[in-house]
């Protein structure tokens, strides 16, 4: 008798230990699935406050814009920071007047130079700048360099360069695009009055709530309401962000640990 009662104290141990070692077990894997939520959270926020703030540069019909047909670019070009948006380097030149220095990013930010390592000679670059007009460019040229490598406008050039980071996610080289002036024309003002990103950090936010929702779902129960609350907490935050936007950069410096503690351009 004192042997059964032994034995099934015992098994009762160990099935009390199993079902803790489960429920451990499920917990760290809520913890974990959470901290991810939060890191993609955080790039969400990063994209939506890029462009939530870029919208009052594409509004801008006096900002020059840069056309890439053949790998879907349409930008505007800032003067301020290469944090909103395609960045005309200020000790260069306008067309005409000289060599033009346009950077991008090709990670994040709205990756405008994403394929930019698509391009082959005799493909067109078209620059609508305000004041003086369409700028057509030929590629005549794809060089990668490293991220040292000084490159100089010449005044009374007629180049354009446009340069992002190689390989993409990474900082250790560049690449540059160099294009030659073939023609110039009356601006395009169609292409100057397109915004064709103003709904982006929107379509962001709803994807992001969308594919939380169904990922919250199929979550198990017993934990299913803490990943449902984080996703509509981030998803808040992102809303929040489309109507007072911050500067990308701060939330992208927050992460530069996941990319090795180095810039990205």
């Amino acid at each position: 008798m004192k042997y059964k009662i032994y034995t099934l104290i015992k098994k009762l141990i160990i099935l009390d230990y199993y079902k803790n070692d489960t429920m451990s077990r499920h917990i760290i894997s809520t913890i974990i699935v959470i901290i991810c939520i939060l890191i993609i959270g955080l790039y969400a926020m990063g994209e939506v406050n890029y462009y939530s703030s870029k919208i009052a540069v594409e509004r801008d019909l006096e900002a020059p814009t840069v056309v890439i047909p053949s790998v879907g670019v349409n930008e505007k070009i800032n003067d301020v920071s290469l944090s909103q948006g395609v960045f005309h380097e200020p000790s260069s030149y306008a067309p005409l007047q000289g060599d033009v220095l346009i950077f991008g990013h090709r990670t994040l930010q709205g990756s405008p130079f994403l394929r930019l390592n698509e391009l082959s000679e005799g493909d067109t670059i078209l620059l609508e700048w305000p004041g003086i007009g369409e700028l057509k460019y030929n590629v005549i040229s794809s060089t990668i360099v490293p991220a040292d490598y000084q490159l100089n406008a010449v005044e009374g050039g007629n180049k354009v360069y446009l340069i992002t980071c190689d390989p993409i996610g990474s900082t250790e080289n560049r690449l540059i695009i160099e294009g030659s002036l073939t023609e110039t024309n009356p601006i395009n003002d169609v292409i100057l009055k397109e915004n064709p990103q103003e709904s982006y950090a929107l379509i962001i936010t709803a994807i992001f709530l969308v594919i939380g929702l169904i990922f919250s779902y199929f979550y198990p129960k017993e934990h299913r309401i803490y990943i449902l609350a984080t996703v509509l907490i981030i998803t808040a935050i992102l809303f929040y962000f489309c109507i007072n936007p911050i500067s990308s950069q701060v939330i992208y410096d927050k992460l530069l640990f996941l990319n090795g503690g180095s810039n990205w351009i």
